[in-house]
């Protein structure tokens, strides 16, 4: 049984910034995809960012230069470093996985976490 366990929201003014991470318990290899999803209130989900294995990371337009994807594959942990934030990143943030990108990228995704509110003022 496969779970993904975020970790790093919080509230924080414009402009600082935040790390979040994303654990997978009972899972272990590098494979598949993994990323980032979010949702704010009364918006639909938005994909922030996914990678692969050895592959670049690829990000939303709306994030991209101020997030950063990373991860640790001997912990099976990913992070998403968010800089300059702004009140339009204020969302919940999901820690998701799947096989291949597409789904990620569809925001419907095999695996998902329970979640992390990130809340910009």
């Amino acid at each position: 049984h496969v779970q993904l366990v975020e970790s790093g929201g919080g509230a924080v003014q414009a402009g600082r910034s935040l790390n979040l991470s994303c654990e997978a318990h009972g899972y272990s290899g590098s494979g598949g995809c993994k990323g980032w999803i979010r949702q704010a209130p009364g918006k639909e989900r938005e994909w922030v960012a996914h990678g692969v294995f050895e592959i670049a990371p690829v990000y939303a337009a709306s994030v991209k230069g101020r997030f950063f994807f990373t991860r640790e594959s001997a912990k099976n942990t990913i992070h998403l470093q968010m800089n300059t934030l702004q009140p339009d990143d204020t969302a919940m943030y999901y820690c998701v996985a799947d096989s291949s990108c597409r789904p990620i990228i569809a925001t419907t995704p095999a695996l998902q976490g329970q979640g992390t509110q990130v809340t910009v003022s």
